[in-house]
């Protein structure tokens, strides 16, 4: 059906809002299509405007369409844009949540019980296991063995054909594969005792359950006429299965894709599919996007370039995009000693477009692994600039946000017509009661935080009102509902933190990639032709996330004072030079800027345990100075007085508390106690900045004195800052181990 919000556009109008290509998708309304699209070349743009045209030309019935996509963020997306042309009715939604609404209806109805119940915790059902199996498995390894399992049951293999599948495919299992296969059998005997289900299971049973009754695959086949398929090279063969069942007898048929962007393997996906269309829909029409008009050509030319030198079956497809916008600053290239100074220098440069009114969260720092974030949360904090790490905790399960939908729902039920000062005031009135104001705090992180959540609540209804003139209380309370089904958060102020797997599907208008060594990108595991191409593909996503500033490093050594022995990337071989507007042999500073004087440095080797002296290798254990099972000597009353000083410091300043100290930092300042600045100094997270600005005072507090204000900066020790010893080669720390490596989040 069409909604009648404001004056619903014509198919005319329609047509007129696309290019040249983009028309010829939305005409494309009978049949099937294939949309080979690059990377910001408007493919959600080509495909709502093509169902809300055949809705409007009368060809595709909105009730009889399904577009399936891959998270649940992109198919809120895609919700919003069909409204906003006009269109309900349409079921825009992940493989999983499709699968799951049909499992619910269908199972009771045909099997007369209710459906199996999703696990909550996957993982914990793996470990189980693998204690029945008499297998000893840490975290990382009950991880690792989960993966597998979601990989075998995507590609449709079951536990007794594990081994001869893992032979025949040449995958490298985190275990042997028989016992593997044990585990495997025992996780799906554990589950089944349990009534419970995981999320492969919800397409597995409706594969099931649409191919062993005829009658329920009749009813779905009925239901739905019309199909299109999101980020198509990302399929998997179960999904693929699943789609075969659900579109027997469609009328329409629409894939979308772009093979250089398949960078989900390890979960069974493949660009085979995509690849293979027209070789399965003889008579499909193939349409190419490679009009991009998200990024300039400067970062369009850096994403061609990479992959005219990619091989494989993916390359031979590849799309050489054209940018549709004015001219941007040049991609910079930058080599840096060691990733401290990488993460201060990347942080010095966010500050610098803060400061040139690029909005905190239109900006991201992209790395290969989660694991090489603690550095850049900890260098951002320390020059006071807010930061989101993507993948933490879900925005519609913040303990602010979950309140304010209680509120805004009570609200809502006593509402009449709504107040007069429109849907965004009467949200903000209902979450004054909760403790939100217009003016942000001046509070600790936490209070800002709340704020922040709170805020993006009605930045949210001031978005929803624009789009929909007259929406009351309760459709917003509706539209909240419905987000939070799909996690479709509002954006929250920050810098984005995120791997690049994180961040497929998004864009910024700042781009930050970094640690590009060899080693890292590619990852150490990508030991095949196949899994290097897969590594220049995760780069391309990276480089097509930037709409206008681009900005790629490395460092050379791990540690300061380490040994420089690591290699830049292969990938960035041919793109260097006269493609940035830094050469990466510039002589740099600490901050890593050219023409900056450099700063003498802390004699700095590897970092050693405190307590025991072995070298550390994992982060936790390098900002406390321990290793994490070493006993701890911390003196509780100083952590307190740190903790409270830390919480005045932040108010004055209008800053969160972490931006002042994290806590981690002040345990360990709490267990170190320094007596000197040459001892503050060598504490993590104490930087020459923190140093001028708090030294005196955390001095001051861990010989019991009280703080003075106004406190000049302590002077600093004679070789405070001098030159690095340079360490022997037994001594320089072993490299990063590659742990979550596939993090990625839940569907």
């Amino acid at each position: 059906m069409i909604d009648q919000y404001g004056p619903a556009p014509t198919a005319d109008e329609i047509l007129d809002a696309l290019d040249p290509e983009q028309r010829r998708v939305a005409k494309s309304v009978d049949g099937a299509v294939c949309v080979l699209a690059g990377a910001g070349t408007g493919k959600t743009r080509a495909i709502t405007h093509r169902i809300a045209y055949g809705a409007l030309t009368g060809v595709m019935q909105p009730t009889q369409t399904l577009a399936v996509t891959f998270t649940a963020r992109a198919a809120g997306e895609m919700r919003g844009r069909l409204r906003q042309l006009g269109v309900s009715g349409v079921q825009a939604r992940t493989f999983h949540s499709a699968a799951l609404r049909q499992l619910q209806f269908f199972w009771p109805r045909t099997y007369g019980a209710d459906a199996p119940r999703l696990a909550e915790s996957k993982i914990a059902l793996v470990a189980e296991a693998a204690h029945h199996c008499r297998l000893r498995a840490d975290r990382t390894e009950l991880r690792d063995l989960t993966s597998e399992i979601e990989w075998a049951k995507a590609t449709q293999t079951a536990p007794d054909d594990y081994p001869a599948q893992v032979t025949s495919t040449g995958r490298k299992p985190p275990r042997d594969a028989a016992e593997v296969a044990r585990v495997y059998a025992a996780y799906e005997k554990v589950k089944a005792g349990r009534g419970q289900m995981d999320f492969e299971d919800v397409l597995l049973l409706t594969v099931g359950l649409l191919d062993e009754r005829i009658e329920v695959r009749e009813q779905v086949q009925a239901q739905y006429r019309h199909f299109t398929v999101d980020e198509y090279q990302d399929v998997n063969p179960l999904q693929q299965r699943l789609l075969d069942l659900w579109s027997g007898s469609a009328r329409s048929l629409c894939v979308v894709g772009d093979a250089s962007q398949t960078i989900y393997s390890f979960t069974g996906a493949t660009p085979a599919f995509l690849l293979g269309f027209r070789h399965r829909h003889r008579d499909a029409e193939v349409v190419e996007l490679v009009r991009d008009y998200r990024s300039t050509p400067q970062v369009v030319n850096l994403a061609n370039r990479l992959l005219t030198h990619a091989t494989g079956e993916a390359a031979k497809h590849r799309l050489e995009l054209v940018s549709q916008r004015d001219a941007g600053p040049e991609p910079e290239f930058t080599e840096y000693p060691d990733e401290p100074a990488e993460a201060e220098g990347v942080a010095r440069r966010v500050k610098a477009l803060l400061a040139k009114g690029v909005r905190a969260a239109e900006i991201a720092v992209l790395f290969r692994t989660n694991s090489q974030s603690e550095s850049y949360e900890q260098a951002l904090a320390d020059l006071g600039v807010p930061y989101v790490l993507r993948g933490a905790e879900r925005f519609f399960e913040r303990p602010e946000v979950r309140q304010a939908a209680v509120l805004l729902r009570g609200a809502a039920r006593s509402a009449g017509d709504g107040s007069g000062g429109g849907l965004a005031a009467e949200v903000g009135a209902v979450l004054a009661s909760g403790g939100w104001a217009p003016e942000p705090p001046t509070g600790s992180g936490q209070v800002r935080e709340r704020w922040e959540s709170l805020a993006a609540l009605v930045r949210l209804a001031e978005d929803f009102a624009a789009g929909r003139p007259g929406a009351t209380l309760q459709d917003f309370v509706d539209e909240l509902a419905e987000r939070a089904n799909a996690q479709h958060a509002p954006t929250v102020e920050g810098v984005t933190l995120a791997s690049l797997h994180a961040a497929k599907g998004l864009e910024w208008d700042a781009v930050f990639l970094v640690g590009l060594t060899e080693g890292m990108m590619p990852i150490t595991y990508a030991d095949t032709d196949e899994k290097v191409e897969e590594e220049r593909r995760l780069l391309y996503v990276g480089i097509t996330r930037a709409r206008e500033h681009l900005a790629l490093s490395w460092a050379l050594a791990r540690s300061p004072g380490g040994r420089s022995g690591r290699r830049p990337s292969r990938f960035l071989d041919g793109l260097r030079g006269a493609g940035s507007s830094r050469s990466d042999r510039t002589p740099r500073g600490r901050s890593g800027v050219p023409g900056e004087p450099r700063e003498k440095r802390t004699k700095s080797g590897p970092v050693r345990c405190r307590v025991c002296g072995r070298g550390l290798t994992e982060a936790a254990e390098r900002k406390l100075g321990r290793c994490l099972d070493c006993p701890s000597n911390l003196d509780e009353a100083l952590f307190e007085r740190l903790r409270d000083w830390r919480v005045d410091r932040a108010k004055e300043l209008g800053q969160p508390a972490y931006c002042v100290f994290t806590d981690a930092t002040l345990t360990a300042i709490a267990e170190a106690q320094p007596t000197s600045v040459n001892q503050l100094a060598g504490i993590s997270g104490v930087g020459r900045a923190k140093l001028d600005k708090y030294g005196a005072a955390v001095l001051a507090l861990v010989a019991g004195r009280e703080p003075e204000d106004g406190t000049e900066p302590p002077e600093p020790d004679d070789d405070l800052f001098a030159a690095p010893d340079e360490p022997s080669a037994d001594e320089v720390p072993p490299p990063p181990p590659g742990d979550d490596l596939w993090e990625l989040e839940a569907p």
